[in-house]
């Protein structure tokens, strides 16, 4: 329905274009802020700088502040203002000692720096007067004073004896404490006989300077020979406070005789191994808040001990969580501004606008962290500053508040001029002009005002549409916008066109891996308009460009988009649309291809009764690519390095609805594998990943030769031979190095070993052993002489100085010194224990490594857990004694939040992304960096990106359409949960939300959905089932999963020596 137009008189732009600030205007911005000075008493230097510089449009002006006060700086005064820098003049304590900030201005607003605190560094002389001897027993211990003179800031200190630079070694009976400067010595002798003096050195950001005491002398009455028990003199106190990041020394030290031994320990935990010392100071370098805790000394000898405990209280200046940023905002409209700090104590937060403390007042609430406004003004524009504190320091966030009146304006957004649209079909033409606050919207055809109807819809924001579009709908459309800033119009023609028709749509079609297949699509369109043709296959589209690919098109018909694929893949199956669009509408069908192939990969390859020669395998089945599955091989391989061999099994053959077997023919006390391979009849799949690592159980008694043997037992086997008629063996056997043989003689045919006992024999004694066979008729020829070995025994010697440290919250680093090869057998390796704090060793969890190495990294460890961790060697006969045990602790667990909130940018050459910093919690490990794993649709190996901020530009090909990036967190914990991100060139982007799993078939077309990276991994593409999802309609969703493929299996061959070597 339309109404008869009244005219509107449109006022002139330049009525209100005086409320709309110049786009190049914006308020200070500090680009260098002023730091503390600690300035020498002493110093040469005539003046200090406080720097402070800001970028602003128009320019800044600057004042400044001291101690909350501003300062008048005129010129010839000792004040001087250089740019924005201030610059002091022959500074002096009592005149310029103080907290000083910057101010900058400009029309815009006005905005405070951090605050910089000049101090001014001494250190006096010792006092002159002479000082008192210092008198006790030889074989006492004794402490001398430094009383060091007034200083500031703090000071380190060393002792000499007699004369300069006889200085006092720091040996474990000499201590010099830095906290007070005094020299203890735990048991004096003669020669500490002599005079001494302490020498108290400052430093200072550019000066040092040193000063010594008067010399005092130590004398030594008769010697005490008694032994004392320990003492401690040199206490740290009961409570040190420290900042997360700073270092934290506490001393210790004890008289007594003899000279104690220092040991420390953390009361309430473990301390970590590098700190872990015998010295009387125990220094963490960079202290944070898992060292918080209480801390022991204990000091120990002959005669007794001593101890004294005391905490560390780790605090922390004011961090940023969550700051504002520059904001425009509309006249009239709400606004609500937050930030965030973390510390300990808990910062508090406050608000200053333009410099100056803001407080709740009618439209303007402040609450803390939070700043509401309600009905914005214009008076509301500056320069806003929000500022957390606690003791240990402040810290300010800065951003622009621009509140908006502008009248309506269509020069930079107007309404199209020409407006295509497809007969029957809908448009929609959007009404976004300029304004603040927003304006009122109405349409009109020619000189009638539209309103709201079957077929035409004005939307509340102003956006006009038009449904089952007919040639009546032709002719000039006009959108009216205002506010009480002013009034604009802006006009579009509408043209109607013939709409787009699929004319013959593509057909579902079945087909084997290999094959060619053609899908047919024809469409008609409005003669006038460019048609074009587009594919996708489950909703991704289909790149007929790049090299090698598998999809040609089949016409250079304009009205014909057949396409053809060649070489089918099972990655190839799916739903493809085909879509034929001109400019202004579309029309799309679908179809559906089913591409057979072998099966995929089975899963959950599981071991169970484990026997001396047999095992039971059981398997999930994998996918069986819509041709079932016929059969099953089994095959095995003894890690490391041995290749992959087919296993006989019961059943001999293996059913394609089997689900388990019995493997036949292993060696006994052998470490193996398995894995599982399907076939059907299209041909054979993908292998399983490995089982677990098991070991098959010692052979038992019987007639064929034993695995093992007791210590001193050396085992001879041989292969016997197929006569029977009066057989028998005679051996013939010899130390390695005797010049005597020694024979045995075995009657049967079907014997296959001979035990020669001795009590002489010591464990892995090498041996000559020859065999020759016999009958009644005489003996036959003898074999070639085979070296043999007596049975190996366990090895006698334990690892030493074992160390483990958490590397990540599932995992550790375990470190050792060797065993040295002992005559007890061949070492293969050592066996790592672990196990939780709390549980018994009964319960540990075990790994072995593979050769002789001394490391090896745990995995598989809970986070922010305590671990107990002891290594023994091992061979073949068995692991050895265990080494002392040594502690390890998990780190907390990575942030369980992906990194949100990314957004990008393409450049010609490169690629911008952004994101949300992720923030641990306190039950989380600290984050040091992001990972961004990238790949486009040009090199389908994925490359990987480390950055330690929150942003990354990594250079790109200029014709790169598509991309999946992967960014988590990545700290001391390890790696964190990954947000993915489909980007588009010049498209919209597609975010993965961890918060909702897309739907998947029961039974996936893996053809379909897998497409190949490379040997070890497969992009999957999942479609969202829930079209009710705003981001799940026309996107596709990309799964980064692992394969193991080994290109070095040997399918069909059998597996399994025989127990002995023949011959």
């Amino acid at each position: 329905g339309r109404t008869a137009l009244r005219p509107l008189v449109v006022s002139s732009p330049a009525a209100w274009s005086s409320a709309l600030r110049s786009p190049a205007t914006f308020g200070p911005v500090f680009e260098d802020q002023p730091l503390s000075v600690l300035f020498p008493e002493e110093s040469t230097e005539e003046q200090v700088l406080l720097a402070c510089r800001a970028r602003a449009s128009p320019p800044a002006t600057y004042r400044w502040k001291m101690n909350g006060t501003e300062m008048k700086l005129e010129p010839g005064s000792r004040h001087q203002l250089v740019g924005g820098n201030l610059v002091i003049m022959n500074p002096t304590k009592a005149q310029d000692a103080g907290v000083y900030q910057c101010l900058a201005s400009n029309p815009v607003g006005t905005v405070v720096s951090r605050e910089a605190v000049l101090r001014f560094g001494f250190l006096q002389e010792f006092s002159k007067e002479e000082r008192d001897p210092v008198k006790t027993h030889e074989g006492w211990g004794v402490m001398l004073p430094c009383n060091p003179p007034a200083h500031y800031p703090g000071l380190s200190y060393r002792w000499l004896l007699n004369e300069f630079p006889n200085f006092i070694p720091t040996d474990g009976r000499h201590f010099v404490s830095q906290t007070t400067g005094n020299l203890y010595i735990a048991r004096t002798n003669a020669s500490d006989l002599g005079n001494y003096s302490c020498l108290a050195t400052s430093h200072m950001d550019f000066s040092t300077k040193s000063v010594f005491s008067k010399f005092a002398q130590l004398n030594l009455a008769a010697e005490d020979t008694r032994l004392f028990a320990p003492s401690i003199k040199a206490r740290f106190p009961a409570e040190t406070y420290a900042l997360v990041g700073q270092q934290v020394t506490l001393e210790c030290f004890a008289f007594g005789n003899p000279v104690p031994r220092i040991k420390w320990r953390k009361v309430d935990g473990s301390l970590s191994p590098q700190w872990a010392t015998a010295e009387p100071t125990l220094q963490i370098p960079s202290v944070s808040f898992e060292d918080e805790g209480t801390y022991e000394c204990e000091a120990e000898n002959s005669k007794g001990r001593d101890t004294v405990q005391g905490r560390i209280i780790v605090q922390a200046q004011p961090e940023w969580l969550k700051v504002i940023s520059d904001t425009e905002a509309d006249i009239g409209s709400n606004l609500r501004w937050g930030c965030a700090a973390a510390g300990k104590p808990r910062p508090t937060v406050r608000w200053l606008r333009n410099g100056e403390p803001l407080a709740s007042q009618n439209r303007v609430e402040v609450l803390a962290g939070d700043l509401r406004f309600s009905k914005l003004s214009l008076e509301d524009s500056g320069m806003y500053q929000c500022v957390a504190e606690n003791k240990h320091g402040t810290i300010y966030a800065s951003a622009e508040l621009a509140v908006q009146a502008l009248a309506p304006d269509f020069r930079l957004n107007p309404v199209r001029r020409l407006i295509p649209a497809a007969r029957g079909g809908e448009i929609v033409i959007p009404c976004q002009p300029r304004a603040a606050p927003k304006a009122v919207v109405l349409w009109s055809k020619g000189t009638e005002i539209l309103v709201n109807s079957s077929r035409v819809t004005v939307t509340p924001d102003g956006t006009l549409v038009i449904r089952n579009i007919s040639r009546s709908d032709e002719g000039k459309y006009t959108c009216f916008a205002e506010n009480f800033m002013g009034k604009a119009n802006s006009t579009g023609i509408l043209s109607v066109r013939d709409a787009t028709k699929i004319t013959l749509a593509p057909s579902s079609a079945d087909i084997n891996v290999g094959d060619n297949l053609t899908l047919q699509c024809h469409a008609s369109h409005d003669p006038t308009m460019d048609l074009t043709f587009t594919w996708t296959l489950d909703d991704f589209p289909i790149d007929f460009d790049k090299p090698g690919g598998h999809y040609r098109r089949t016409s250079v018909k304009e009205t014909i988009g057949d396409l053809t694929i060649l070489n089918a893949q099972l990655r190839h199956g799916g739903k493809y649309a085909c879509m034929a669009q001109t400019v202004v509408d579309s029309a799309s069908k679908e179809a559906t291809v089913l591409v057979r192939g072998p099966p995929g990969p089975p899963g959950g390859v599981v071991v169970r009764n484990i026997g001396d020669t047999t095992i039971q395998l059981s398997w999930s089945r994998g996918f069986d690519n819509h041709s079932p599955i016929a059969k099953y091989i089994l095959q095995a391989r003894t890690p490391p390095a041995g290749k992959w061999k087919q296993v006989r099994t019961n059943p001999a053959n293996i059913e394609g609805n089997a689900e388990t077997a019995q493997v036949l023919g292993l060696t006994p006390w052998m470490d193996y594998e398995f894995r599982v391979i399907a076939s059907n009849i299209l041909g054979t799949g993908e292998p399983s990943g490995p089982s677990s690592k098991i070991r098959t159980k010692e052979a038992g008694e019987s007639p064929g030769c034993p695995k093992e043997l007791s210590s001193g037992q050396p085992q001879l086997c041989w292969v016997p031979t197929l006569l029977t008629d009066g057989f028998g063996y005679l051996l013939s056997f010899r130390r390695q190095g005797s010049t005597h043989w020694q024979t045995a003689r075995v009657p049967g045919a079907d014997a296959q070993y001979f035990v020669y006992s001795n009590e002489s024999v010591r464990p892995y004694m090498p041996f000559e052993v020859k065999i020759r066979s016999y009958n009644r008729r005489g003996d036959g020829p003898e074999s070639l002489t085979a070296l043999v070995y007596s049975a190996e025994e366990e090895p006698k010697v334990a690892p030493t100085k074992v160390w483990a440290k958490g590397v990540s919250s599932s995992e550790m680093n375990v470190t050792w010194e060797p065993v040295q090869q002992d005559m007890n057998g061949i070492l293969l390796g050592y066996e790592i224990r672990y196990w939780r704090a709390g549980d018994k060793e009964a319960a540990a969890d075990r790994v072995r490594t593979a050769g002789l190495d001394t490391s090896a990294r745990v995995s598989g460890l809970h986070p922010n857990t305590k671990y107990h961790v002891t290594v023994r060697a091992y061979n073949r006969a068995g692991t050895g004694p265990a080494s002392p045990s040594a502690n390890a602790t998990t780190m907390k667990p990575p942030p369980r939040r992906p990194p949100g909130n990314i957004s990008w940018t393409f450049s010609s050459s490169s690629l911008s992304i952004k994101w949300d910093p992720v923030v641990p919690l306190r039950n989380e490990s600290a984050v040091t960096g992001y990972k961004m794993l990238y790949q486009n649709d040009l090199h389908l190996t994925p490359t990987l990106h480390l950055t330690g901020k929150n942003w990354i530009e990594i250079p790109v090909p200029e014709d790169i359409g598509h991309a999946l990036v992967q960014i988590r967190t990545t700290g001391p914990g390890g790696d964190g949960i990954p947000a993915e991100v489909h980007i588009v060139r010049n498209g919209e982007m597609a975010l993965w939300d961890p918060m909702w799993t897309p739907s998947l078939e029961s039974s996936p077309r893996p053809g379909g959905n897998t497409r190949q990276l490379g040997r070890r991994a497969h992009l999957i593409i999942l479609q969202s089932k829930e079209k009710g999802k705003p981001w799940a309609q026309g996107l596709s969703y990309l799964l980064l999963l692992s394969s193991s493929k080994d290109p070095d299996a040997v399918p069909n061959d059998t597996l399994g020596a025989p127990a002995c070597p023949g011959g």
